[in-house]
């Protein structure tokens, strides 16, 4: 197998009932949670990789108005430019770029079959 040039280092649950995908996946995979907040309000739980193996990712809010979802974030150099390459590629943009008031930038877009992804470029030092 070869190695892949951009990795895959978050995910997010999206869900209307956050409490509930809280308990199922501590049950399920012992998951901890850490409520931490995103920068435009709402609730942001956030779990961490265990030990050398895996990805952190978290449970996001959401208000209802939406469809749950989940979704993996790849981490990419430029979150514009990964937009324009997957849009020549059959794909489609759902949330355009966007920075945080902490510098991330991330997207999402729909694969050419209909699959949602995140990428996401960390804040710069």
């Amino acid at each position: 197998m070869s190695r892949s040039t951009t990795p895959i280092t978050w995910f997010e649950i999206g869900t209307d009932r956050p409490e509930d995908a809280e308990r199922f996946y501590g049950e399920l995979f012992g998951w901890t949670f850490e409520e931490q907040g995103p920068p435009n309000g709402g609730s942001y739980r956030v779990t961490g990789p265990d030990g050398d193996t895996g990805i952190g990712g978290a449970i996001r809010a959401t208000d209802g108005t939406s469809p749950n979802y989940a979704v993996f974030y790849a981490e990419v150099t430029d979150v514009a430019e990964t937009c324009r390459r997957a849009e020549a590629a059959g794909g489609r943009v759902v949330v355009p770029a966007r920075t945080t008031p902490s510098g991330l930038t991330m997207a999402h877009l729909l694969d050419s079959t209909g699959n949602r992804l995140g990428v996401f470029s960390p804040p710069q030092p």
